[in-house]
């Protein structure tokens, strides 16, 4: 006879789990749904975001009151989670006083989920300094002093658990906005150094690629083309990247690290 997990044994379950994630200010974002997802598995939430970052983009969701409102929602649905102060990560000491200010909510904090980006599209010849540097300083520095803080601040005998997120650039060109993908590349070479570095620390690692995301950044023809380049006929989802999200730091996913996992629904390119 075959038996499953009861109701007090849920591999899913992350109950007792402290985690933040960065990149939380539109309500068509990402970030959104992992917080929700996260939240409503039980987990305690801390949520970070730049919203300046986010208006200066013109994207129409942008509001610099939206995590608050998350929280209001969050609330409505029996469960919580706790808002930093919005800051920009590409200033001197601010991933890791991210970092500091989420262990503070709640001791430590053993999960980490790095959804920031920073991303504007620039092909060869119109690239500057600033423009890379831009892109390198918010995705790959800033990640890479936030992952150190974590693994600083996480207790000794604890779990931990950080999950990057990449693009497609590893799977064919982006040539329109080479700077980002350039920096999306770097971090899946941080997770695969991460999760040996980290090992021994008992802390995973791993990276999503979530594929093209209907987050409303785009319209139009150009929206229904790259519709139909899946096989469903519609974009990726935030919900499917939370899901995901929420499956690398359940228990379920114990035996997983230094991997990276595109779920991109079949898209085609």
């Amino acid at each position: 006879m075959i038996t499953f997990s009861n109701a007090n044994n849920q591999p899913l379950d992350l109950n007792g789990k402290s985690i933040l994630v960065t990149g939380v200010s539109r309500s068509k974002g990402i970030g959104r749904s992992i917080t929700e997802t996260l939240a409503m598995a039980g987990a305690n939430v801390v949520v970070h975001g730049y919203s300046d970052y986010d208006q200066a983009l013109a994207y129409p969701d942008a509001d610099g009151a939206y995590s608050h409102q998350l929280e209001k929602v969050c609330a409505q649905k029996g469960c919580s989670i706790t808002v930093l102060e919005p800051s920009d990560l590409s200033k001197d000491q601010m991933p890791e006083k991210v970092i500091e200010a989420a262990g503070e909510a709640f001791g430590y904090i053993d999960g980490l989920v790095l959804n920031h980006a920073y991303s504007t599209h620039a092909p060869i010849g119109e690239w500057t300094a600033e423009h890379i540097d831009a892109h390198l300083n918010v995705n790959v520095r800033a990640a890479m002093l936030m992952v150190q803080a974590f693994a600083n601040q996480l207790p000794q005998g604890k779990q931990g658990v950080i999950t990057l997120f990449t693009s497609g650039q590893y799977l064919g060109p982006m040539i329109e906005e080479m700077a980002y993908a350039v920096s999306k590349e770097a971090l899946i070479g941080l997770c695969k150094q991460l999760a040996v570095a980290l090992a021994d620390q008992n802390i995973r690692v791993n990276c999503i690629n979530p594929g093209p995301t209907d987050t409303g950044y785009l319209e139009g023809v150009a929206y229904e083309a790259i519709a139909q380049m899946f096989p469903s006929g519609r974009w990726g989802k935030p919900e499917d990247a939370a899901r995901l999200v929420h499956f690398l730091h359940s228990d379920y996913a114990n035996w997983i690290t230094g991997q990276v996992i595109a779920s991109e629904g079949g898209f085609k390119r």
